[in-house]
């Protein structure tokens, strides 16, 4: 990788991104503000999916946010090949403010680049297709964004994630409550628009949802912007998932090498984002790796060692996984299984994401 930012010359690919039949938002009848709200800072809502069904149920709730709704709506198809249609209709009584773009599977940052480059607004909120704003979300989005000082650059929402009540979370259930907590999720993030043309956008270089958030932040507070959170709440289900989206997710890995490379090593503490495991997964697989270099090498004790490492590394990983979840037998199974599969893919991952991007900067050059 160049230091080149892997950044597209347009909006969107396609000669004609937007679909040419959608209303604009001056076509369609206006959607009553609130008195409270009538002045308040006009804003956009960018929306990336690949067409997952939970689209319907966001699209649904964001027409039942009274108070203060958006100039427009714009739907990022990033699926690389659509097919059917998207439930544009759940959005309602917004329909007519909904005009969708296509970007080809480009991944989530290049799908929300291109919808926020087409917007006219003030404010660009950005709402993963996953996620359920709450009946109030619209009236405390007009507050915060009141709120807002002349330097204040993106204000983020409150996720909360709703967790089964007669039991214990799983680890994949855990995992997304973890989102309460995260700094700067685009889950739910309004930013300024001046501030996106500022910095540049997103990284289009993080092709998953995955990192690019903590990227753009970083960048928006070396540029002088300042973060805040902010009143609205946003709810984030936990999506359905099998057995192997941990060992999937341990591709994320390679994001956090771009992020090193970008940031320094110290990105983790200025984008407020929790340390992985990484370190443990090192010291785990160059065990496992020493017991196979010893047993072919015939020193059998060393082998023995360096193979007992090997087990309580991969136990302690599995216990720490097991203990706080259901300890059904299918998670328990799910977790020794994985256990044993994630640290090599982990540093796997990370070594191929040290090299594909040694030559990477941020965008816009050094910070």
């Amino acid at each position: 990788m160049t230091g080149t930012p892997a950044m597209g010359d347009g909006p969107a690919m396609g000669d004609d991104p937007a679909v040419a039949d959608e209303p604009t938002p001056a076509d369609e009848p206006a959607v009553a503000d609130g008195p409270a709200v009538a002045d308040a800072a006009a804003y956009s809502v960018v929306v990336p999916t690949v067409g997952r069904p939970c689209l319907a149920d966001c699209l649904r709730a964001l027409a039942a946010a009274h108070g203060h709704p958006p100039v427009e709506v714009v739907v990022v198809d990033d699926r690389p090949d659509p097919v059917g249609e998207l439930p544009l209709e759940a959005a309602g009584v917004l329909r007519g403010r909904v005009r969708t773009l296509r970007t080809g599977g480009r991944g989530p940052a290049a799908a929300r680049n291109a919808g926020w480059r087409t917007v006219g607004t003030p404010w660009t909120v950005f709402l993963d297709d996953d996620v359920q704003v709450l009946p109030d979300w619209s009236r405390l989005l007009a507050d915060d964004l009141e709120a807002a000082g002349p330097t204040t650059g993106g204000i983020q929402g409150r996720l909360t994630v709703p967790l089964p009540e007669d039991r214990r979370p799983t680890d994949w259930e855990r995992g997304t409550a973890g989102l309460e907590q995260a700094a700067w999720a685009t889950a739910d993030m309004a930013y300024r628009t001046a501030t996106l043309i500022d910095v540049g956008g997103f990284d289009e270089r993080f092709r998953r949802a995955f990192r690019e958030d903590a990227d753009l932040a970083l960048r928006v507070r070396a540029a002088g912007w300042t973060l805040r959170r902010g009143r609205r709440t946003t709810r984030h289900p936990v999506r359905p998932a099998d057995r192997w989206v941990s060992v999937r997710a341990q591709r994320g890995n390679a994001d956090d090498a771009l992020m090193n490379r970008l940031h320094g090593r110290d990105w983790w503490t200025r984008a407020e984002a929790p340390r992985g495991r990484l370190p443990r997964h090192v010291l785990v697989t160059a065990a496992a790796l020493a017991a196979s270099t010893c047993a072919l090498a015939g020193r059998r004790r060393a082998a023995g060692v360096a193979g007992a490492l090997w087990t309580l590394g991969t136990a302690e990983f599995a216990l720490a996984r097991i203990r706080p979840g259901p300890r059904t037998r299918q998670e328990i199974a799910a977790m020794l299984a994985t256990s044993v599969l994630i640290p090599p893919l982990a540093v796997r991952h990370w070594l191929e994401g040290r090299l594909r991007h040694r030559g990477a900067v941020p965008v816009g050059g050094p910070l």
